[in-house]
């Protein structure tokens, strides 16, 4: 019996798995179409039923398109989370082009259009912006998320990176709530603990998605004064906690901050996978959780 549970990313709604399996770096997986869709399989056993991807994230959509195609019951068991907005196109020899975000509404229909093609769905759970654009037109973005909500084309949105303000920006403009805000949270980046970021998602009671929880592996490789410092306390609070691994500690950390993030793992071994669900067991109090911090910092509270 899987303990991950389905939670309600904000109070419209919709229900998503407490840990999200991210396909980012689906296509380094060398995996075949048939262990793909294996691999979603056991995550799905595991409770873990919500998936991320992204219009920027190289050939992973058509990938997990594939092997989705192999079984499309699976579509049911699903939820599907795709972001737009990063134009990382290369130019054309020649040609003066640089990467840039787009929120045009032109972008915003192809973009979708071609995320729902290449995942073989007919519709997307969530979409997300995956980067706030400067030169974003409010009233356009809210125009285009009406009619792809209209047309069954999106059930739900959202953002990714954005700040408190940007957040709040773009939510005046919408008829219905934005259901998250996807941004970096781990114990070397506390950018959103302490800009508001998370204040504001609490207020609204709306849940973030949490990715680099594991800070892309720096904790572990790094070889920085901080951290060797955060390793040093993870690995005590590994022996206290009775955890059976480091990232089973930082995810841990992770989600007690009371925003209540669902978590993304970005691995595509079952294996880790698994060992990351032993951090919804783990009992962190506050003064644990405040050693990581002064890890990190490298000092104590005022």
């Amino acid at each position: 019996m899987s303990n991950v549970e389905k939670v309600l990313m904000s109070p419209q709604g919709p229900e998503f798995s407490q840990l999200v399996q991210g396909y980012w770096r689906l296509g380094a997986w060398e995996m075949s179409a048939q262990e793909r869709l294996t691999f979603l399989k056991q995550h799905v056993e595991l409770g873990i039923s919500t998936v991320d991807n992204a219009a920027i994230y190289g050939d992973s959509e058509q990938l997990f398109g594939e092997a989705l195609a192999l079984d499309p019951s699976m579509r049911e068991q699903i939820q599907i989370v795709s972001k737009f907005g990063i134009n990382g196109i290369p130019a054309a020899i020649g040609e003066k082009r640089v990467s840039h975000y787009d929120s045009s509404k032109s972008l915003i229909l192809s973009s979708t259009e071609n995320s729902l093609k290449r995942l073989g769905v007919e519709q997307l759970d969530a979409l997300l912006v995956h980067r706030p654009d400067f030169l974003m037109d409010v009233d356009v973005v809210a125009e285009t998320f009406a009619e792809l909500k209209a047309s069954g084309k999106v059930k739900h949105f959202g953002v990714s990176n954005f700040s408190a303000s940007q957040f709040e920006l773009l939510q005046s403009r919408l008829d219905t709530p934005l259901i998250t805000n996807q941004v970096e949270i781990n114990p070397i980046n506390f950018d959103v603990l302490e800009d508001g970021t998370t204040d504001q998602l609490q207020r609204l009671r709306i849940r973030p998605m949490a990715w680099s929880c594991l800070a892309g592996g720096g904790i572990f490789s790094a070889d920085s004064e901080q951290a060797r410092r955060l390793r040093g306390t993870l690995l005590e609070l590994q022996v206290e906690l009775d955890a059976n691994s480091i990232e089973q500690v930082i995810f841990a950390w992770v989600l007690k901050h009371p925003a209540n993030a669902v978590a993304l793992i970005g691995s595509g071994k079952i294996e880790r996978v698994q060992e990351t669900l032993g951090a919804l067991a783990l009992n962190m109090n506050t003064e644990q959780w405040y050693r990581v911090w002064t890890a990190s910092k490298g000092h104590g509270v005022a």
